[in-house]
């Protein structure tokens, strides 16, 4: 079968190719809607380029060997790019060597004790998290993640092809009643949420997706891809592990936008996928 590269530079097998745009789609899965939309203009997502931001820029990371880098930094915040298998901050079975505490013993994670982390990332998901270097920006930048001006997406590799280019799952998340470290659509006292996905790529057996958060509930890509039948690949506790060599969710952070609370400037953060996850793609391309 004929590939050749899309727009966004993945191979695209025309045997696998997901239905014409324009059409939707809407089913029901576990308490889950899935509506297609119609995707946007080409061109709206950065495609692994270097990150833009108007504040300076300074250096790459630190010379100092840590599970996270530094991608953009000024007196005010900063956005750090997190290793998988780097917990966030200090929680039961994990008490020390977590971002939080190595922020705050070192000079990037300004005043704030909790180093100002203003949004999480599963110990297992990898990219991009913004940290405030002050109180009052930490407000700030809580407040702008309220009000959903910080712009999160991520690239997921799901099991299958969803039936539409790009779609939206409304489905309120709530913890699992039998399992209580287990979020699963509905459950016990369930909390809006909300994902938007584009399809940036389809294979035999997988596809690559660019994720939108509205919402930021706990583990809300992992429950709501697999409500609708499409489980991130390697995901040990909502999908199947081991899929393409993977050792962990083939989930990363791969961009935050938002303007700066201070300067008003536009900062645009762009991570690469990770070397575990960029080898786990060549395998799904390669179909094995």
């Amino acid at each position: 079968m004929a590939a050749h590269r899309n727009a966004a530079g993945w191979r695209d097998r025309q045997h696998h190719r997901p239905r014409a745009r324009g059409q939707r789609y809407r089913f029901h899965q576990a308490s889950a809607r899935l509506a297609a939309v119609q995707p946007r203009g080409r061109g709206h997502h950065p495609r692994g380029r270097a990150f833009r931001a108007a504040p300076r820029p300074l250096a790459p990371a630190r010379a100092v060997r840590r599970p996270f880098a530094i991608a953009y930094e000024d007196e005010h915040l900063l956005v750090v790019d997190k290793a998988a298998g780097l917990v966030v901050h200090p929680a039961s079975g994990h008490r020390q060597g977590t971002l939080a505490q190595l922020l705050a013993g070192s000079a990037a994670g300004g005043e704030s004790q909790r180093a100002g982390i203003v949004h999480r990332l599963d110990r297992d998901t990898s990219g991009l998290l913004v940290v405030a270097r002050s109180e009052d920006v930490h407000r700030m930048l809580q407040h702008a993640l309220r009000r959903r001006l910080i712009q999160r997406e991520y690239l997921a590799l799901v099991q299958g092809t969803p039936p539409a280019r790009s779609g939206t799952i409304d489905a309120p998340i709530g913890r699992d009643a039998q399992l209580r470290t287990r979020m699963i659509v509905g459950g016990s006292r369930p909390r809006e949420a909300r994902t938007h996905f584009t399809l940036e790529l389809a294979l035999a057996a997988a596809s690559l997706l660019r994720v939108r958060l509205e919402t930021g509930r706990t583990h809300q890509i992992r429950v709501h891809l697999s409500a609708i039948g499409h489980p991130v690949c390697g995901d040990p506790e909502y999908g199947t592990s081991g899929l393409f060599g993977l050792e962990r969710q083939f989930l990363h952070s791969a961009r935050l936008a938002f303007d700066h609370p201070v300067t008003h400037a536009r900062v645009d953060v762009s991570s690469p996928l990770p070397e575990d996850l960029a080898r786990a793609l060549r395998r799904a391309e390669e179909g094995r």
